[in-house]
C-alpha cells in the first residue's frame, strides 16, 4: 500500500536536515576557542591603551585600574602638547621617513628581485645566499657600522641617515624575487627580448604590473616597520625637533613621574595611521601573501 505525501512534502528533506544539523566536532570548538582566546588577548594591550588615554594618572594607578573610557582626553592631549611641543612635527617627520623608506624598498627591492628572477649572470646564486645569510644576523650587530658609517658621512642629526641604510632590505629581496619567479611567464619575458624591448622596458611595462600585489605587501610591511623604528632614531637624531614619534614619546618617561594618560594618548594618534594603512591594505597584503605561494 503506497503512502500519499502532500504536494510540497519530500520525502528526503529529514535526511538533508540532519546532515545540515549534524553536531559540530569538538576539535574545531576547540580551535576556535583557542584562536579567539589569542585574538583577545592581542587586543587587550589596544583597548587599555585607548582607555588609559582617557584618565588621570591617579585613576589609571588604581587598583584595580579603569577598564572603560573615560572624560579626560582633552587633558591628556594637552598636557601631551604641553610636554612634547613639537609632537606634531615629530608626527610628520615619522611619516616623511617612513615613506621614504617605503617607496625606496619598493623600487630598490623589486629592481633586485627581478635581476635575482629573469637574469642569468655569473655567481647569481652564491649571492642571493649572501643576502639571505644577512637576514640571520640580529639587527644590532650592525648598528655600530652604521653609525660610524653616518658619522664620517656627516650625515648624524639628519634623515637621511634614517633612509638610507633602511632603503633596501634582504627581506624585500628574497620576497620580490620568489613572487617574480613564481608569477612572472618566462616565455613573456623572453617573447620581450625578442622584440627588442630592454631590461628595464621589461621591468616597467611587464614585470612591475603583475607584482603589485607584492609591492603592496612588502609596502604596508616596510612602513609599519620603519614608522615603529625606535633604536635607528634613538643613537642619530640628538634635537627633539628631529625625533620621530616612538623616540618623542620615550621622552615623556623623563625624572619625574611619567604621565601614563598624556603617553598613551600619544600612542593612539601615532598608532591610527597605521590603522588606517592596514584598514585600506588588508586585501592587498592578503592577496600579496598567498598569490605567490602556488606556481
Amino acid at each position: 500500500m503506497s503512502t500519499l505525501l502532500p504536494l510540497h512534502a519530500d520525502p528526503d528533506r529529514p535526511a538533508r536536515l540532519g546532515a545540515r544539523w549534524r553536531p559540530v566536532p569538538s576539535a574545531r570548538v576547540i580551535g576556535h576557542a583557542i584562536v579567539l582566546a589569542g585574538a583577545l588577548l592581542m587586543f587587550a594591550p589596544f583597548y587599555l591603551m585607548m582607555v588609559f588615554a582617557t584618565h588621570t594618572n591617579a585613576e589609571i594607578l588604581s587598583v584595580p585600574p579603569p577598564l572603560w573610557f573615560g572624560d579626560a582626553l582633552g587633558d591628556n592631549l594637552a598636557l601631551l602638547l604641553d610636554r612634547l611641543p613639537f609632537f606634531w612635527r615629530n608626527l610628520g617627520w615619522s611619516f616623511y621617513v617612513a615613506g621614504a623608506v617605503t617607496v625606496l624598498n619598493l623600487l630598490l627591492c623589486s629592481l633586485a628581485g627581478h635581476a635575482f628572477a629573469l637574469l642569468d649572470f655569473p655567481g647569481r646564486d652564491r649571492l642571493f645566499g649572501l643576502v639571505l645569510a644577512t637576514m640571520l644576523l640580529p639587527g644590532f650587530l650592525g648598528m655600530v657600522p652604521t653609525v660610524l658609517t653616518m658619522a664620517w658621512l656627516g650625515w648624524l642629526n639628519e634623515h637621511k641617515a634614517l633612509i638610507v641604510p633602511g632603503a633596501c632590505g634582504a627581506l624585500g629581496i628574497f620576497m620580490m624575487r620568489q613572487y617574480i619567479g613564481s608569477t612572472v611567464p618566462r616565455e613573456l619575458v623572453d617573447a620581450a627580448r625578442l622584440d627588442g624591448c630592454g631590461e628595464f622596458g621589461i621591468f616597467w611595462r611587464i614585470v612591475l604590473p603583475l607584482t603589485l600585489p607584492a609591492l603592496g605587501t612588502l609596502g604596508l610591511i616596510t612602513f609599519i616597520g620603519s614608522w615603529n623604528n625606535f633604536m635607528g632614531p634613538l643613537v642619530v637624531i640628538r634635537d627633539m625637533d628631529l625625533y620621530t614619534v616612538p623616540l618623542a614619546l620615550r621622552a615623556l618617561q623623563g625624572s619625574g613621574q611619567t604621565p601614563w594618560g598624556a603617553l598613551c594618548a600619544g600612542a593612539a594618534v601615532a598608532v591610527l595611521p597605521l590603522l588606517l594603512l592596514f584598514v585600506v591594505a588588508s586585501r592587498r597584503l592578503i592577496d600579496g601573501l598567498t598569490a605567490g605561494a602556488v606556481k
